[in-house]
């Protein structure tokens, strides 16, 4: 019986086997994927092919065969993916430079246009000159007035105005507004009476009050009464009467220089 089965199982040594008559091609190709397992009894013939290359007491090697389905199921392992920042052509970033450069100079351009409309037609920078309105005010300090306030809003007592001199339109002054259309202004030994009633002046310090007496009057329908501060030094509407709306450039609203005086005009 041994004898027989080894001429069944044994080829000839001077047999010429080719991989191709001595293993299907599937069951080569299926050996290159999987790992060689041993031979097991519940293996079915189609899937295993036993081949003797050694002596008997060696087990032959057991090739599994390996499916579609198998193949299709094993994991796949992605490849790490490396990104690098990609950099703008240097074409493209000087048109950006260039873009910024523009916006900027068109800024510029709109800011100026919107400072100058300001300047022109609503707050005009203007200098004091003189000392009748110490001591809010001094002599050659900077403010600005506002143009366009009384388009809005009506002269009120107690503000500090700008007109043009009556008697010399080329000349400009600054003034304390004391009464309005209507008012009646009694002035006596420097102490001033609207409507009757003493005007309480926290602005005029003692030092810079004066003596001197207006008799009554009211002011005129579109006029006002107009009084510097600093009483003694000061020519105003008791020298040249009301002032008129007509001649009223605006009013003072700001002082910007010097430092010490920046703020609000009171």
């Amino acid at each position: 019986m041994t004898e027989e089965m080894d001429e069944i199982t044994k080829p000839p040594r001077d047999a010429d086997v080719t991989a191709s008559e001595a293993v299907p091609r599937e069951v080569v190709a299926a050996s290159a994927l999987e790992p060689v397992a041993p031979a097991s009894d519940n293996v079915e013939p189609s899937v295993v092919t036993p081949i003797a290359v050694g002596p008997e007491n060696v087990s032959p090697p057991v090739v599994a065969q390996v499916t579609a389905a198998s193949v299709a199921f094993a994991p796949v392992v992605a490849a790490p993916v490396v990104t690098t920042p990609e950099l703008a052509p240097p074409s493209r970033r000087k048109q950006s430079a260039v873009d910024l450069i523009s916006m900027w100079l068109g800024n510029l351009v709109v800011s100026l246009l919107t400072a100058a409309f300001v300047v022109i037609f609503l707050y005009q920078p203007v200098k004091v000159e003189g000392t009748s309105m110490l001591p809010g005010l001094e002599d050659q300090e900077r403010i600005f007035v506002n143009r366009f306030v009384y388009r809005l809003e009506p002269i009120s007592r107690g503000d500090v105005i700008v007109f043009r001199y009556p008697k010399d339109t080329s000349k400009s002054y600054i003034k304390r507004v004391i009464g309005v259309a209507g008012d009646r202004i009694h002035i006596v030994d420097g102490l001033v009476y609207v409507n009757g009633e003493a005007l309480s002046e926290d602005y005029v310090p003692q030092q810079y009050a004066d003596w001197r007496s207006v008799p009554e009057l009211t002011v005129p329908q579109g006029a006002f009464f107009m009084m510097g501060d600093h009483r003694n030094m000061s020519s105003d509407s008791r020298d040249f009467g009301p002032v008129e709306q007509k001649f009223v450039v605006g009013k003072a609203v700001f002082g910007y220089w010097p430092f010490e005086k920046l703020g609000k005009v009171k």
